[in-house]
């Protein structure tokens, strides 16, 4: 009896040593997606008055709840009944994620100089504030609901990496995987997003006080509010095709050859061929988004002529 107690809990073990190394993995994969998730849910929350940032966050939250909690189960049923549908799902995330980030890479050029859109934006916005017969609460309502939109297309990228990462393991593991993974991510995502909209706020306080050193916290933080935010835009642009270039470079195994050949030609190790792969990943990544975002903008172009 003692013996076997022992086995049981040298399995329990085993199972939670694999659990923690595969989410970590999973965790790793995923943070293409997360510098983007959390710049955009914190800019969802733009126009909404400061004291109802934080509500508007936790409803976002429980929205986000209900879309892992859908995905998490479709997840498990790819892998147990249709498990050869892992590889092409994991190669249209990493294409849809190559794709974002050209558009976005696009658009800036594009409209960079002219902000005039995003200024009319945040313009209405406030005068709806302003508005005593603008229903503020359908407001509120419709940004929740078009941020859980976005929310779920992110959560699924999210779920299709970490199932391809944890595609072989036994059910117990990928169960335990994907719903830690959807949990934790979830909390820290939107803890940080409440945080990063609270952040203008807390300078502000900290620069009405009396102490110099709390006033001088105080427009340090007004002054890294938005400076955070483009910073968190960037580096989720750039993860984008570091995840999703690596994606591609691993489910095509012609790209996967030829990029262990390239390393091997150059002869380079350590550090180095760390670099190559991942900047052969990134150029992979930026290729594959313009072909997406080319094929995109034809069909769009055809769509409109027809009309």
């Amino acid at each position: 009896m003692a013996s076997s107690l022992l086995a049981l809990l040298d399995d329990i073990t085993t199972v939670l040593d694999d659990v923690a190394l595969l989410s970590k993995m999973a965790a790793k994969k995923t943070t293409g997606v997360l510098g983007d998730d959390l710049a955009l849910n914190a800019q969802q929350v733009t126009g909404v008055s400061a004291e109802r940032e934080l509500p508007v966050v936790w409803g976002v939250f429980k929205g986000s709840m209900v879309n892992k909690a859908i995905l998490v189960p479709a997840a498990l049923a790819i892998s147990a009944w249709a498990p050869w549908l892992v590889t092409p799902l994991l190669m249209v995330g990493g294409a849809y994620l190559c794709f974002e980030g050209v558009e976005k890479l696009a658009h800036k050029w594009l409209h960079g100089a002219d902000d005039s859109g995003e200024d009319a934006h945040e313009q209405a916005l406030h005068r709806a504030m302003q508005d005593p017969s603008v229903d503020l609460v359908a407001l509120e309502r419709d940004k929740i609901k078009g941020a859980i939109r976005t929310d779920f297309i992110l959560s699924a990228e999210i779920i299709a990496i970490t199932l391809g990462t944890v595609a072989d393991a036994p059910f117990t593991t990928r169960l335990m995987v994907l719903a830690g993974i959807a949990v934790l991510m979830t909390i820290g995502v939107y803890g940080l997003v409440a945080g990063i909209v609270k952040i203008d706020d807390a300078g502000l306080w900290l620069s009405r006080r009396a102490a110099q050193w709390q006033q001088a916290v105080g427009r340090g933080l007004l002054w890294l509010a938005p400076w955070l935010m483009k910073a968190l835009s960037v580096a989720g642009t750039a993860a984008m095709f570091l995840v999703g270039g690596g994606i591609l470079t691993h489910g095509a195994p012609f790209l996967h050859h030829a990029i262990e050949h390239l390393v091997q030609a150059l002869g380079v190790g350590g550090w180095t061929q760390t670099l190559v792969q991942v900047l052969t990943d990134a150029v992979v990544g930026i290729l594959a988004g313009a072909v997406v975002v080319a094929v995109v903008t034809g069909i769009q172009r055809l769509r409109h002529r027809r009309e």
